[in-house]
C-alpha cells in the first residue's frame, strides 16, 4: 500500500503541483520569520555582549533623569553622583577605572534645518577621554573628541546623513535656545538607539552636566574591574562608598547584561509572534487547497481504490495510504520551504538595511535546530491534518458502489449536518460580536469574529447557489451558453466551489476589515483636529517632551499671532491616600476658548476667567463633583489651595480631567516642569509666514515641531497608510496561496470533466466558447469568495469600532466604496488570471480524446 502511494504522488505531480506550492509558502513565512527574529535577536545579543564587556559594575541615578522639559530635572534634592563619588570609587581595590556618565536627548539639525533621526533616540553624552585622548567606548572615526563648550562629535550615521565633514558648524538643540557647535570628530557607537536610526551627539563632560543636570553631577558611573577582581566582592565595596538613596542603584555588568538579554528575547518573541500569526493564516488557507485537492484526486480515483478494496485491502489501509501520500507531500514541501524560508529571512534582512534603512545589525544567518524541526513539522502535520477527511471518506466507499461510478456526490444528509453545524457556529459567532460590541470587550470580539468565520466557511456551500444565482442573469446576457454553463459548472459541485471559495474569503475578509478600521480612525482624527481645535498651529516637541515654558513668551512676540493658550500638566494630592491624587491642566483662561472647541454643558462660559476649574461630564460624574465643588489641592511646591469647580463641559481631545487658569497653578509646579503644547491661533489663519514666524520664535529647534491641522491630519494618515501596508503585505501570502487553490481547483476540474469537454466540442461549442467557460466559472468562484469576504470583514470590523468607541469618542463606521470596489475588482482579476492555465488546457483538449476518456 505504501508502494502505491509513492506511485500515487509520482503519477500525479501536476495535480499536486499547487498543493505543494501551497505548503511550501505557508512553512516558508514559518521559517523565513523563525529565521530572521532567530538571526535578528542573536545579533543584538552580541552587540549588547559589546556594550558591556569592560564593565564590572555600574552606578545609575535614577533621580538624576527627571521627567521635565530638559530632561535633566535639574533640581538637586537628595543625594546624587558626584565627582567626589566617582573618585572615592575610582580608589577601591578591585576598581581599574571609574568614568562619570551623563545623558539625556540631543536634536541634531541638517543643513537645510530638519532634524536627523526619529526625535525619539536623539541622545547626547559625554565624551570621557582616557589617558591616551579616547573614550573607549566610542572609537573615533576622523578627528578628536570635544574639549569645550563650543564643540560637538557625531556619530558616523548622523554625520553622513547631515552631509557634515569635521570643522564644519553644527546647529545642536537640548533644552534651550538652539546652538551653534563645531565638530571636532566623528565616532562608531554599538548604541542600539543610534543603530535603529537615530543620533549620537558627544559633548565633554562639564557641557553634558551643563546641559542636562548640574556642574559635578553625573547619571550614571561606570566601573572597571582590575584584571583578576571578583565583580561580587566590587559591588559590595561600591555599594557602601556611594550616597544611601533609593534613586541610587548599583549592579553588575553581567546583570545588566542579561537584563538586556531578556528584554531581547521579549522583543524578538513579541515580533516572531505576530509574524507566525499571519503564518499561520496563510496555513489555513493552505489547509482548504490541500483538502479540496485529495477530494478531488480520490474521486477521479474512486475506480483504483475499489480494485484495492475488492483485492483484499482493508478501509485501514486505504486511508493510510492517502494519509501516506499526503505525508510524501507535506515533507517536500516543508524541505522546500525551509530552504526558501532561509532566503525570505535574508533578503528582508537586506530590504529593511537597504531601501528602508532600518539599520539592523549586522551578523551571519542563524538557522536553529528547533527552527528545522518546527518547519518540517508544521507543513507535515498541516498537510496529514488537511488529507484526513478526505482519506476517511475514500475508506468509506463500498467497492462495488465505488466501481459503478466516477464520482460520489454529496448527498443531502451530509448538507444537512453541515449547515446545522454551521448555523450554531454562525449563530454563536454574531451574539459574540454583538456581546463584545456592546460591552467593549477585544476578547470576545476576535472570538466572536473567529466563530462567525467558521460559520461561514461551514455554510459556504449552502451560501453558493443563492450568491452565485445572483451572477446568472449578467452571465447568460452578456456571455450566453458559455456564460450558462459556468454558472452551473460553479454550482455542480458546492463542496468544491465552497472550499475554493473560503480560501480567497479569509484573506479578503482579514483586508476588509482592516481596512475599515483604518479609514473609521482615520475619520475619527480628522473629526478631532477639525471640531476640537480651533486652533491654526500647535507648537510642540516632535518626540513628545515638554517645552521649555519661556518658549511661549517668543511664540506670543511673533508677527500674525493673535491668540496663544499653554496646555501645561500639574499633578496635585486631592487627599491623604496614596490614590487620592489628580492632575489639572493649566491653561490661558482669556484666551483657551478661543483656541479650543469648549462645550459648556453647566456653569457659565466664563468660569475660566473666574478663576474656576471646569471639569469634563465624565470626570465629573466619576468622582462626584458638580458646579460649586471644592477641592482641597496640595501642589508639588507644598502649597495649598481650595478650588472651586465653576462649570462642567464635553470631554474632547483637548479637553479632559480638570483645566484651570494657568497662571493660578502653573506658579506652583515642579522646578523643571514644562509645557505640554502651546497653541496658536493667527490674525490671517494658517499661513506659510505665520509657520516660519512660529519656526523663528523657538529658535529654530530642530526637536520643536509647528503643526496645522493639515499637517497632523496628513500625519496620522501616513501612520494609518504605513500600518495597513505593512499588515496588506504580511496578508499578501495568504492572498497568493488562495490564487494557487483556484489554479489547482480549476485544473483538476478541468481533468475531471475533460468528456464532458469533448461532447461539447463535438455538438458545436468552439475552443473560444471552451476557454471563457472555464474563465468565467473561475471568475465567478473568485467573486463569490470576494463578496462573502468583503461582508464578513465589514461586520466584523464594525464591532472592532464599537469596540475603541470608548477610547476615540468620535469614531463611527466608515465604509470606503473606492477601497472596497477595488477588492472585489481583485477577486475578478485573481479569478481570470487564476484561469488562465486550465482555461487553456480545456480549449486545447482534443475532441476525440476526451470522449473516450473515463
Amino acid at each position: 500500500m505504501y508502494r502505491t502511494a509513492l506511485r500515487n504522488v509520482l503519477a500525479h505531480k501536476a495535480r499536486l503541483l499547487m498543493t505543494t506550492l501551497a505548503v511550501l509558502l505557508g512553512t516558508a513565512f514559518v521559517a523565513g520569520t523563525l529565521v530572521f527574529t532567530d538571526t535578528l535577536g542573536e545579533a543584538w545579543r552580541s552587540q549588547n555582549a559589546k556594550s558591556y564587556t569592560d564593565i564590572a559594575v555600574t552606578v545609575s541615578d535614577h533621580g538624576a533623569v527627571g521627567k521635565g522639559y530638559d530632561h535633566g530635572g535639574r533640581s538637586s534634592e537628595g543625594p546624587s553622583l558626584t565627582e567626589d563619588t566617582r573618585k572615592a570609587i575610582a580608589a577601591l581595590p578591585g576598581a581599574a577605572e571609574a568614568r562619570g556618565v551623563v545623558s539625556g536627548f540631543a536634536g541634531i539639525a541638517d543643513k537645510k534645518g530638519a532634524l536627523i533621526g526619529d526625535g525619539f533616540s536623539t541622545t547626547g553624552t559625554n565624551y570621557v577621554p582616557g589617558a591616551d585622548g579616547t573614550d573607549p567606548r566610542f572609537p573615533l572615526v576622523d578627528g578628536r573628541g570635544p574639549r569645550g563648550s563650543g564643540e560637538i562629535a557625531l556619530d558616523t550615521r548622523t554625520a553622513e546623513k547631515g552631509g557634515f565633514k569635521v570643522g564644519d558648524t553644527v546647529r545642536v538643540a537640548v533644552n534651550g535656545p538652539v546652538m551653534q557647535l563645531q565638530l571636532t570628530g566623528t565616532l562608531h557607537t554599538n548604541d542600539p538607539r543610534v543603530e535603529a536610526g537615530g543620533s549620537l551627539a558627544a559633548f565633554d563632560t562639564a557641557t553634558a552636566q551643563n546641559l542636562y543636570l548640574s556642574p559635578g553631577r553625573y547619571g550614571e558611573i561606570d566601573i572597571k574591574g582590575k584584571p583578576g577582581a571578583d565583580d561580587a566582592a566590587l559591588l559590595a565595596a561600591v555599594k557602601q562608598t556611594v550616597p544611601a538613596s533609593e534613586s541610587i542603584e548599583a549592579r553588575t555588568g553581567r546583570d545588566l547584561a542579561a537584563e538586556q538579554e531578556r528584554m531581547i528575547d521579549l522583543a524578538t518573541k513579541g515580533m516572531s509572534t505576530i509574524l507566525l500569526v499571519f503564518a499561520g493564516i496563510s496555513l489555513f488557507v493552505g489547509i482548504f487547497i490541500i483538502a479540496n485537492t485529495f477530494t478531488m484526486l480520490i474521486a477521479q480515483r474512486t475506480k483504483e481504490l475499489a480494485l484495492l478494496r475488492a483485492v483484499g485491502a482493508s478501509r485501514k489501509q486505504i486511508t493510510l495510504s492517502v494519509l501516506a501520500e499526503a505525508l510524501l507531500v507535506g515533507l517536500a514541501a516543508s524541505i522546500g520551504g525551509l530552504v526558501a524560508g532561509a532566503g525570505i529571512a535574508s533578503g528582508l534582512r537586506a530590504l529593511l538595511n537597504g531601501p528602508w534603512d532600518a539599520n539592523l545589525p549586522d551578523g551571519p544567518l542563524v538557522i536553529a535546530p528547533s527552527t528545522v524541526i518546527a518547519s518540517l513539522a508544521v507543513g507535515v502535520v498541516v498537510t496529514v491534518l488537511a488529507a484526513l477527511l478526505p482519506s476517511l471518506r475514500a475508506a468509506r466507499v463500498a467497492p462495488v458502489a465505488a466501481m459503478s461510478s466516477v464520482e460520489q456526490p454529496a448527498t443531502q444528509k451530509s448538507l444537512l449536518a453541515r449547515n446545522i453545524i454551521g448555523l450554531l457556529f454562525g449563530s454563536a459567532g454574531a451574539a459574540g460580536l454583538l456581546a463584545g460590541a456592546a460591552g467593549k470587550s477585544v476578547n470576545l470580539v476576535g472570538l466572536g469574529a473567529a466563530a462567525l468565520l467558521i460559520g461561514t466557511f461551514v455554510l459556504t456551500p449552502l451560501l453558493s447557489r443563492p450568491v452565485i444565482a445572483l451572477f446568472a442573469p449578467a452571465l447568460r446576457k452578456l456571455f450566453g451558453t458559455p456564460g450558462k454553463l459556468a454558472r452551473e459548472n460553479a454550482v455542480r459541485n458546492p463542496r468544491r466551489t465552497a472550499a475554493t471559495a473560503s480560501a480567497l474569503t479569509i484573506g479578503v475578509t482579514l483586508i476588509t476589515a482592516l481596512t475599515v478600521v483604518g479609514a473609521s480612525v482615520s475619520d475619527s482624527a480628522d473629526k478631532s483636529y477639525t471640531t476640537d481645535r480651533k486652533s491654526d498651529y500647535v507648537v510642540a516637541m516632535d518626540n513628545y517632551a515638554m517645552l521649555a515654558p519661556e518658549v511661549a513668551g517668543e511664540i506670543a512676540k511673533a508677527p500674525g499671532v493673535s491668540a496663544i493658550s499653554v496646555k501645561r500638566n500639574v499633578p496635585v494630592e486631592t487627599g491623604p491616600g496614596e490614590d487620592d491624587g489628580a492632575t489639572i491642566t493649566g491653561v490661558d483662561a482669556a484666551t483657551f476658548d478661543r483656541l479650543v472647541d469648549v462645550k459648556v454643558t453647566a456653569g457659565p462660559a466664563d468660569a475660566l476667567k473666574q478663576g474656576k476649574l471646569l471639569a469634563t461630564k465624565a470626570y465629573a460624574e466619576h468622582n462626584g463633583l458638580t458646579v460649586g465643588s471644592t477641592l482641597d489641592v496640595g501642589y508639588p511646591d507644598g502649597a495649598r489651595a481650595t478650588l472651586t469647580v465653576g462649570a462642567l463641559v464635553e470631554g474632547n481631545s483637548e479637553l479632559f480631567g480638570l483645566i484651570a487658569p494657568d497662571q493660578l497653578v502653573g506658579p506652583h509646579a515642579k522646578p523643571g516642569t514644562g509645557l505640554q503644547k502651546v497653541l496658536v491661533k493667527g490674525s490671517n489663519g494658517a499661513t506659510p509666514e505665520l509657520k516660519q514666524a512660529l519656526r523663528d520664535a523657538t529658535g529654530g529647534n530642530p526637536l520643536i515641531g509647528v503643526t496645522s491641522e493639515r499637517d497632523a491630519r496628513a500625519e496620522t494618515q501616513r501612520g494609518i497608510t504605513a500600518v495597513l501596508n505593512v499588515m496588506y503585505g504580511l496578508l499578501g501570502m495568504s492572498v497568493i496561496v488562495a490564487i494557487l487553490g483556484v489554479v489547482n481547483t480549476m485544473a483538476m476540474s478541468v481533468f475531471e470533466r475533460r468528456r464532458e469537454i469533448g461532447m461539447l466540442r463535438a455538438i458545436g461549442l468552439d475552443r473560444r466558447g471552451v476557454s471563457r467557460m472555464v474563465r468565467l466559472e473561475s471568475l465567478v468562484i473568485a467573486l463569490f469568495g470576494g463578496v462573502v469576504g468583503v461582508l464578513l470583514g465589514i461586520v466584523s470590523a464594525w464591532a472592532a469600532v464599537r469596540t475603541i468607541a470608548g477610547t476615540l469618542k468620535n469614531i463611527t463606521m466608515v465604509v470606503p466604496p473606492v477601497q472596497i470596489g477595488f477588492f472585489l475588482v481583485a477577486a475578478a482579476v485573481i479569478g481570470l488570471l487564476a484561469a488562465v492555465w486550465p482555461a487553456r488546457r480545456a480549449a486545447r483538449l482534443d475532441i476525440l480524446g476526451a470522449i473516450k476518456s473515463e
